[in-house]
């Protein structure tokens, strides 16, 4: 009996070093050897971890520290993690022996001859079990496990970098909204100041009534516009105040500090090569630790067609009132043969292949996905930096327009639909030109968000 126990055990222990099911290899996926969008600055510059404090702005450096420290998606990334690690500690508990103990104590009366005798009894048991890992169906399982927290934190990552690329972007959104705003309270202004001289000259009788009503009527459209873009002001400080769980009186009190301005970035870097990106974003690697996950699951559905070998024995001790202690002990193998069960394991070896195609699938689309994001976000920002100059020349070109029909109109040689038609023009020059600016600045960070905000992947085999 010892001897066969020796064998089986051996058998055991040798067969556990086989793991069945495919080796990972990561997937190469197939990329253009350089970028086909003209890179800024012929990509130069140094490429940025902590990007916005190149802005040299402490109003957003301030608001980004905010968003990390409370943010309900940046928690719910972590409480991911810390449940995919509860999941591999459940899947390595496998691969060791199980222990349980238990133990009872009762006494009890029973009465003879209208005599009460009391007695006692004792009893204690140790169990232990062991399934050996023949084939790898644990470790497997263990593999994929591990996959899997790698992919979750690497969705951290990937959260962290959308976090502060939208709360940068709403930042800058109203920055941008504020320049807008002001231009329009500024026209509003100033049309009042040429209410005011119309009716002068209406009175005196040297225009038509219905100049006064012109400029009227210009004057309050450009206060509505005004009034509207105050309010979508508002809206982009609520949702600052949401982004950084911050009251909004303080994020208002913020806002108010430092420069009023558009902040300007610095120069970021993109990689020269596409396949760079494969490093550079969390989510790309989150997937491709996915493809790793479902491939090591394909081993435990083989695994699980085939022959499994367990280890079980125990040991009990029981006492009765003050009579002796008596033990009790087995131990043993068990082995467990699938026979037929319907091609239900065969179908979860399918089962586990189709998952492993899916996810390569779904990574190989994630790559072709990056890589246009990259490449149109490199083109909107060489296309915003071309139309800038000519964007502020047409708006200097237009102001100048405005002042000398303005100097015309009040000496009288040009009218006053004349002089507001440039006047409209000379406005709609400058929203232009704060708004080309401002999408400038949204570009960069939308680049930075394309490119993995300045993330690299851990070694991984």
């Amino acid at each position: 009996m010892k001897s066969a126990l020796s064998c089986l055990l051996g058998i055991g222990l040798f067969l556990s070093g086989c793991t069945m099911g495919p080796d990972y290899r990561p997937p190469e996926p197939a990329l253009s050897s350089s970028w086909q969008a003209r890179l800024p600055h012929d990509g130069k510059e140094t490429a940025l971890l902590d990007w916005w404090g190149q802005f040299n702005d402490p109003v957003l450096t301030d608001l980004q520290k905010m968003a990390e420290a409370d943010s309900p998606t940046l928690d719910a990334a972590l409480a991911q993690i810390e449940r995919a690690r509860a999941t591999l500690t459940s899947s390595r508990s496998t691969l060791f022996p199980n222990l349980d103990a238990s133990g009872t104590y009762s006494r009890a009366q029973q009465v003879v001859g209208g005599n009460g005798v009391i007695g006692e009894s004792r009893a204690g048991r140790l169990d232990a079990a062991w399934e050996l890992d023949l084939f790898g169906k644990a470790r497997r399982g263990a593999e994929a496990a591990e996959a899997r927290i790698q992919a979750r934190v690497d969705d951290w990552h990937d959260a962290r970098i959308s976090l502060a690329a939208e709360v940068a972007d709403l930042y800058v959104q109203y920055r941008g909204c504020v320049l807008l705003a002001g231009a329009y309270e500024q026209q509003a202004g100033s049309q009042q100041s040429t209410i005011d001289m119309t009716r002068i000259a209406e009175d005196a009788g040297f225009i038509a009534p219905g100049d006064l009503a012109l400029s009227e009527a210009s004057a309050a459209q450009v206060r509505s516009a005004a009034t509207q873009q105050r309010g979508a002001c508002d809206l982009l400080v609520k949702g600052l105040v949401s982004l950084t769980g911050g009251t909004e009186p303080a994020i208002r009190s913020l806002l108010t500090q430092g420069r009023q301005d558009l902040p300007q970035p610095a120069g970021l870097a993109i990689q020269t090569l596409p396949a760079d990106l494969i490093r550079q974003r969390p989510d790309l690697a989150a997937i491709e630790r996915e493809v790793a996950a479902t491939s090591a699951e394909i081993g435990v559905a083989v695994a699980a067609q085939l022959p499994s070998l367990s280890l079980a024995g125990s040991i009990g001790i029981a006492a009765a009132g003050s009579g002796g202690t008596g033990t009790t002990w087995s131990y043993g193998p068990a082995l467990s043969l699938p026979l037929f069960d319907a091609g239900r394991r065969a179908a979860a070896v399918t089962s586990a292949e189709a998952a492993y195609a899916q996810a390569l699938a779904n990574y190989r689309q994630k790559v072709r996905s990056v890589v246009l994001e990259v490449e149109q976000a490199l083109v909107n920002l060489d296309t915003a930096d071309r139309r800038e100059g000519d964007a502020a020349q047409a708006a200097a070109g237009f102001a100048r327009n405005f002042q000398a029909l303005d100097a015309a109109w009040q000496a009288g040689s040009a009218s006053l639909l004349d002089r507001e038609q440039a006047r409209r023009n000379a406005l709609d020059a400058e929203i232009a030109l704060i708004t080309l600016r401002q999408q400038q600045v949204r570009n960069w960070i939308a680049l930075y968000k394309a490119a993995g905000g300045g993330w690299q992947a851990e070694g991984r085999s």
